[in-house]
């Protein structure tokens, strides 16, 4: 590690890892819409109504499930909402259970628009709306998508050099499983700590990969970034303190495998973790075998 030259394996980082499925999950789209298809179709006989006030409020005291409908028509997929009105009267509307009068809910309704876009022709069916709505939301899961895909990508490689998921490799493996199932003690590291002071965790850190060699454990973590912000300058951090943790581990070794163009603008912090952890490496790192010879 201490013969390469950092800007040069920066270089190599790649612009996008995104498969088939990374911009829309249409298998997802089209599964949440069936879930609440009923209520939809129950929905829609209010486009073009003429007293829509009065047709929605018969229309929810029959059939009161439709409330889990609602938010999604403005594009929010929690079942509650709060409406400020003013610096006294607040709403906190609960779309899964009334917590309102129906005449509150009609107000909700009328206020935010949605009378409108169902009664002056704005849409011609329900059902096909929502299913725009569902593609807008699913764009909001692409950053975790990234990670997944990252995280496939690295587990192809770990299988090419020929270890077997749950044999000699495992997933999303937290410090309670290496100690109760592979005698690996981390209690004396600081490893919570980083990661709660860095926000990345919010519950127990989990390794991405465990590999089992005859000579060591290796505890890899994976990311990709596409764009620069402060969350790689916290990850770059956290990455440092945790190498240093296991600086002195005889049997264990701490790998990064991070990528993506994200870092090009990025990287004082990364450059900083570079000089200090030998086993961190990128896509093309993979491609050119590295993870074969490490696990030799």
């Amino acid at each position: 590690m201490k013969n390469r030259d950092f800007d040069k394996w920066l270089s190599t980082m790649n612009d996008s890892i995104a498969t088939w499925k990374y911009y829309t999950d249409f298998e997802k789209v089209y599964k949440n819409a069936e879930k609440i298809k009923t209520e939809i179709y129950i929905l829609n006989s209010l486009i073009n109504s003429k007293n829509i006030r009065e047709d929605f409020k018969k229309l929810l005291l029959e059939y009161p499930q439709i409330l889990k409908v609602i938010p999604l028509l403005i594009a929010k997929r929690t079942t509650d909402v709060i409406i400020i009105n003013d610096t006294v009267q607040k709403y906190y509307y609960n779309f899964k259970k009334m917590n309102y009068s129906i005449d509150e809910y009609a107000l909700f309704m009328e206020n935010t628009g949605i009378f409108d876009l169902l009664s002056n022709h704005l849409i011609a069916n329900l059902y096909d709306y929502i299913l725009g709505v569902e593609v807008g939301l699913d764009t909001n899961t692409r950053k975790n998508r990234t990670g997944k895909a990252m995280e496939t990508l690295v587990e192809s490689y770990i299988l090419q050099s020929g270890f077997v998921k749950e044999k000699n490799y495992f997933t999303q493996v937290s410090k309670n499983r290496l100690k109760e199932d592979f005698n690996i003690d981390l209690s004396n590291l600081k490893i919570d700590e980083i990661f709660k002071s860095s926000k990345k965790e919010k519950s127990e850190k989990k390794f991405d990969f465990v590999v089992k060699t005859e000579q060591k454990y290796y505890l890899i973590e994976t990311n990709f970034y596409t764009t620069q912000g402060s969350k790689l300058n916290e990850t770059a951090r956290s990455y440092k303190e945790l190498a240093l943790e296991f600086k002195d581990l005889d049997n264990i070794d701490f790998v990064w495998i991070t990528d993506g163009k994200g870092w090009q603008t990025t990287k004082k912090n990364l450059q900083e973790t570079f000089n200090i952890l030998d086993n961190i490496y990128n896509i093309n790192d993979m491609e050119n075998g590295i993870l074969t010879k490490l696990f030799k």
